[in-house]
Order: C-alpha cells, then structure tokens, then sequence
C-alpha cells in the first residue's frame, strides 16, 4: 500500500454556500439574484429564500433582529452602472467619485453594504459576484487562518495590509479578501459562510463551537479567531 500524497489529502474545510440574513420576504432574495446574475428560487420547506447561483448559493436566512452597524462582511461585485442598481432598489452611501477609490459604496434594500465595480458591457461576466471582503482586527492573521482550513496560498500586499486567498475549491467566487478596520466586531454578521467539514478539525484549527447541531438544525454553528460565525456541515461522500 502507497502512503498518501499531499493532493491526495483533504483539507480541513471545503466551501460550501454563501448565506445573508433578511427580515422577511422575497425582496432581498431577488435583488441579490438580479445583481450578481442568478437564478432566484423560493425555498417553501423551510421559509428561506434562495439565490441559486453557478457552483454554489446565496441562502437568505430570515431573522428578527433588522441590521443595526456596518456590515463586517460584505459583497463585491461587478455592474456596467452606479443606475442600474439603483434602478434594482439600492442606493449609494459613497460614490467612487468622492471617494477617490475605484468602487461606490452602496447598500442594498435592507440597507447592507456592498462595493460596485464599474465594467463596460462587453467586460461584464455572466456571474457578477467578485469577492467576499471581511472586515478584520489583524487581516494576515485571519487570511492565513482560513488558507489554512481551504488548503489554499495566501496573498497579500503587506503595505496596505489587504490579504486575500484566490481559487478556493468549490467557491463560486474569485476572491475572499481580508482587510483592516479599527472598529471591533460587537454583533452577529448578516453575512456567513457554510463550509463542510467536521467539528473536531475546525476545532484544531482553532475555532469555537457556538451551537453543536440538534433537533432544530442539521448543522453546527462555530466561529474562526475574531468570532466571525460560519456553519459547519456534513461532508459529501467521496
């Protein structure tokens, strides 16, 4: 018997879907399907709402509680125009113009955060979903940690302290950036990821479980070193 090789092996954590919480109804769920290009599907069973999206998903998780700071994890993505989403029900907290950057700030019918980057129509992808930018106390750190758990490289620019990892597997997404803000982390993200893998292994990574699975859900709930929540599920049979 050979002994395994490196790719053989798996990493801790494979991507599994991207989720957003609501307040309710179909609204948010269909302006982000439009926005990014996707295909919007009710979820009748459960309540949620769904964004069904190529290679993965957006599920809109519906909660009580209505957005009350800044999204600590927010979207990228791409538009040929600040007036077409505008158009879609957003509006514009910073326009790239003041700014000087080369994104608009803007905040969706909810009022969450996201970045828009202009591209002309013949530039635009089909999928218009860029990057999940998280907000951070120490980027390299947080970066590092999730390449870790995904097996993939990390990359970064150590002046502007951004890092980001590209390509993880089975990620709908080309990006996963990590950027620094001064302010602390104080409530529950809107937005999380779910990843397949097990307790135990995000564990002796170094993450907390916050809610282990029971008769509610199907999955385990944990948070990664800053506390940023993300949902642990079964892995698929290989």
């Amino acid at each position: 018997m050979t002994a395994p090789t490196e790719a053989d092996q798996q990493p801790p954590a494979t991507w599994y879907e991207l989720c957003m919480d609501t307040t309710g109804g179909e609204r948010l769920g269909r302006f982000w399907a439009e926005v990014v290009g996707a295909r919007f599907e009710p979820d009748a069973e459960d309540g949620n709402v769904v964004s069904d999206l190529p290679g993965g998903g957006v599920a809109m998780c519906r909660v009580p509680e209505a957005k009350s700071v800044k999204h600590r994890v927010h979207l990228d993505i791409y538009t040929t125009s600040v007036g077409s989403l505008r158009d879609l029900g957003a509006s514009v907290v910073l326009p790239a113009e003041e700014s000087g950057l080369g994104w608009t700030v803007m905040a969706d019918p909810e009022g969450g955060e996201f970045c828009a980057f202009l591209r002309e129509p013949d530039a635009l992808p089909d999928y218009r979903l860029h990057g999940v930018v998280v907000d951070c106390a120490d980027p390299e750190a947080q970066a590092r940690w999730w390449g870790a758990a995904f097996g993939v490289e990390v990359k970064g620019d150590a002046e502007k302290g951004w890092w980001w990892l590209e390509e993880v597997p089975g990620m709908p997404i080309t990006t996963m950036d990590f950027v620094p803000v001064p302010e602390p982390k104080t409530v529950k993200n809107r937005i999380h990821w779910d990843v397949r893998s097990t307790v135990e292994e995000m564990r002796t990574l170094g993450a907390r479980l916050l809610r282990a699975r029971d008769e509610e859900i199907s999955w385990d709930v944990m948070a990664d070193p800053e506390g940023n929540e993300f949902c642990v599920f079964d892995r698929l049979p290989s």
